[in-house]
């Protein structure tokens, strides 16, 4: 067979700069910055359109694909397309104030009616007092109070003559009222002048006090009731002189809000309550009333009547659009705060304070799903006010039950809103699996895409990175530069005709190529400065990279890129760490011996191998027994492993390599070490395609060149991961010069033919392989082992 390399041309697919008719980008207009989203932008603006319950959204993408500002952008432009929603406030429930009342109004009118219940406030501060404060009121107090007083008087006065008659006098004492008798000059009779009066004097001065303190219970009986009904004149006085204070500043009000049935009804509880309590609004040096007839006065009257405005969306003019970025359960749902007071916690209705949800509300509310299922019950919390359609403000310890304290409940507030969580789509695939109500709620899935198509995308990928520069205030990039870019987010992807739409990378590495423009004194970057920005971000993170290659120089690890080997062949892996990725190689080796037609993979045996890589090797077992022993029992036994690796080994890709190794030890021909191999093959023996191919291929090259390219050394790759090579210069020019070879296979049996210098051969009509080919050589020794086996069956019979 004539070995054949691929061509210096297809290992790299560079951009063709003659095709930028500009000489920066700063000609260059600006693009929306979700290019190549058009399934997830029809995704969402279905989803945010449709007038229906449950048609939230959910955009599933990678972080660093720009979802987030996809989406605002998305909802800030439907936004602009809907009025502001409706203001709401919490005023004081009345007649349950642990209860608050919720009131909606137009856009822009709670802000008015929160103004205009401030002014009513403050007239009546000063109108309620100075009406007590007259001339008129004082003189009417005095009139009912003296009008008590005097008929108390008049009726002790009363009594007190018709003691005198008797020659009886009434006194005061500290404890009450007593009576005395007194002689014919009216001097007080004491009591040893008492016993010295006759028995029957003695008996009527007796009878007559007598009657007297019968008179004087009754006439203390009737005080109270009189006091009662003073008190009663007096309130009614007070609401009389408060309604005229009251009624005007009131009855504006109502006119003005005669369309809004709620604030009528919440102004006429007002006008009740002020009269209810008008003693509260009386200064204390005025309260003319009796102090034991009356409660404590309220430290601040008129604080039940402020107005609550939870919400105003006056200053919009569009829909709201809110991101929430700590979405915990009281951010999301609004909480109840509490104040110190004198030793213990009190709050009121002016404590309420708005959550996300209430902001949002009548808009669009945006969260991270990540974080909303990290904050404890915010999930749950979420979910049950869309079911709901309500928001309810209630605090986490009473939601749980885990106080049993009186809190307040206010009101619930309608809820009508779009919500739209974005996060990597194993968020979304799990929820979907595991949570029973998430399609429930869920029902637009906007799927983002981290590629889009190369071919034709070209020039809008210059203007993407044109709108990228200006919007970070970059230097305008030349047409080599958006070149270079362009090529470099190709190898982002892993693939030569896809563009990497994963945003955050592409910028990051336009704002490291501003900054090495900015230290050369360039006003354009230019292909230089991305170069080096790519250069030097590999520089800050390959250290593992380097003591790998390292210890492989200094024969610690051994890889051998010279001679041949039988059971022996490198095989490539990818190792990936954070944002870094990088070829290793790996010495793969396999002994054959009789045996029951197992292959022992020693990975899975130390729990070194996962299910992946089993399944590769359990496919290779297959490929060889139904190739070599179709009719014959298959009498063999294998072991495979790879040499010094002591951490996880997972993937398929170096089932190929296996499937070669296992071969050239059966075959007892031995495999070239200056080429390495990486491919999964099939039952049927056919190379299948393999990620990280370019830095497999790289790995390799670096090792080779650091002990000495001789020209003969290469990589085998599947064919179908040619439209995948992005490979470094370096390894292109060393291809190109040939240094170092990379070739193609669609089968086992072209891998072989490049490991052995041999022809594999092909069975001909009567099942046969040709004589000395390297499928004759395995299948001879198979069915050596086949006639071992028996030979030793029969042997133990015997």
């Amino acid at each position: 067979m004539k070995k054949q390399a691929l061509d210096a041309n297809q290992l790299y697919k560079p951009c063709n700069v003659e095709n930028f008719h500009f000489k920066s980008t700063e000609e260059l207009e600006d693009v929306d910055i979700f290019l190549g989203q058009d399934r997830a932008i029809d995704s969402i603006q279905f989803g945010i359109r449709i007038d229906q319950r449950g048609y939230n959204v959910f955009a599933l993408a990678p972080s660093g694909t720009g979802k987030l500002t996809t989406i605002q952008h998305l909802l800030n432009q439907e936004a602009s397309e809907h009025p502001a929603p409706s203001d709401w406030c919490y005023v004081n429930n009345f007649s349950a104030q642990a209860k608050p009342n919720a009131i909606e109004f137009a856009s822009g009118k709670g802000k008015e009616f929160q103004e205009d219940m401030e002014q009513l406030i403050d007239e009546l501060s000063v109108a309620i007092p100075a009406a007590f404060d007259g001339d008129e009121y004082r003189s009417r107090t005095e009139e009912i109070e003296e009008a008590y007083r005097k008929r108390e008087l008049q009726e002790i006065n009363q009594l007190r003559d018709e003691a005198s008659k008797a020659r009886i006098i009434l006194t005061e004492t500290p404890t009450g009222y007593a009576f005395a008798p007194v002689d014919d000059k009216d001097n007080i009779i004491n009591s040893e002048q008492f016993n010295k009066l006759d028995k029957e004097e003695q008996q009527k001065y007796q009878q007559s006090i007598l009657e007297l303190q019968q008179r004087l219970q009754k006439l203390l009986k009737k005080f109270p009731a009189w006091r009662k009904e003073t008190k009663r004149k007096l309130q009614n006085l007070n609401r009389e002189v408060a309604a005229l204070a009251v009624n005007h500043s009131i009855r504006e009000l109502k006119q003005k809000y005669a369309d809004h049935p709620q604030v009528l009804s919440y102004l006429d509880d007002v006008d009740t309550d002020i009269l209810k309590h008008v003693r509260d609004f009386i200064p204390h040096r005025e309260q003319m009333v009796l102090p034991f007839m009356e409660p404590p006065q309220e430290a601040n009257p008129f604080k039940r009547y402020h107005v609550n405005l939870i919400i105003s969306n006056g200053d919009r003019k569009s829909a709201p659009v809110v991101l929430e970025d700590h979405p915990n359960y009281a951010n999301l749902l609004g909480r109840v705060e509490h104040q110190a007071y004198m030793g213990a916690l009190v709050t009121d209705f002016t404590m309420i304070k708005p959550g996300a949800l209430h902001r949002a509300n009548g808009g669009y509310l945006i969260l991270d799903a990540r974080k909303v299922l990290m904050q404890p019950y915010a999930w749950e919390c979420l979910k049950r006010v869309l079911q709901s359609g309500e928001i309810r403000i209630e605090s986490l310890e009473r939601s749980l039950s885990l106080v049993s304290a009186s809190s307040l409940e206010p009101e619930p507030i309608p809820l009508e809103l779009k919500l739209i969580i974005y996060g990597d789509p194993i968020i979304y695939y799990l929820l979907n699996m595991y949570d029973p109500e998430f399609q429930d709620l869920f029902k637009v899935a906007a799927d983002f895409d981290d590629s889009l198509n190369r071919a034709d995308s070209e020039l809008e990928y210059a203007r993407l990175l044109a709108t990228l520069a200006r919007r970070e205030k970059l230097r305008p990039l030349s047409p080599q530069a958006v070149a270079r870019l362009i090529e470099q987010s190709a190898r982002l992807t892993g693939d030569a005709e896809k563009l990497s739409t994963h945003l955050r990378s592409v910028k990051d590495l336009l704002t490291e190529a501003d900054y090495w423009a900015k230290f050369h004194g360039h006003d354009i970057i230019a292909n230089s400065d991305v170069q080096q920005a790519i250069e030097h971000k590999i520089h800050r993170l390959d250290k593992m990279r380097e003591k790998i290659y390292e210890n492989i120089h200094r024969g610690t690890v051994m890889i051998d890129t010279e001679n041949r080997v039988v059971g022996q062949v490198n095989g490539l892996s990818v190792i990936q760490l954070g944002e870094f990725m990088f070829g290793q190689p790996s010495r793969i080796t396999a002994t054959t011996r009789l045996g029951n037609g197992k292959v022992v993979d020693i990975e899975k045996e130390t729990e070194l191998g996962g299910p992946i890589h089993s399944k590769g090797v359990l496919i290779l077992s297959s490929f060889i027994a139904s190739r070599y022993a179709r009719k014959t029992p298959f009498s063999l036994a294998a072991s495979l492993v790879f040499e010094q690796s002591y951490g996880h080994v997972e993937g398929d890709s170096a089932s190929m390599a296996e499937l070669c190794v296992i071969l050239s030890s059966l075959a007892d021909v031995p495999l070239r070490q200056d080429l390495a191999i990486t491919g999964s093959v099939n039952q049927l023996g056919q190379a299948q395609p393999i990620g990280g191919v370019n830095e497999k291929i790289e790995g390799f090259f670096d090792i080779c060149k650091e002990k000495g390219l001789t020209g003969t050394q290469g990589v085998i790759i599947p064919a179908s991961n040619i439209k995948y090579l992005m490979l470094r210069w370096d390894v292109v020019h060393a291809a190109k010069s040939g240094q170092f070879h990379i070739y193609a296979v669609e089968t086992v049996n072209e891998a072989l033919e490049y490991l052995t210098d041999m022809e594999t051969g092909e069975r001909n009509e009567q099942g046969e392989f040709p004589k000395d080919s390297f499928n004759a050589k395995v299948q001879e020794q198979l069915q050596h082992f086949t006639t071992l086996k028996q030979q030793f069956g029969k042997e133990n019979k015997s």
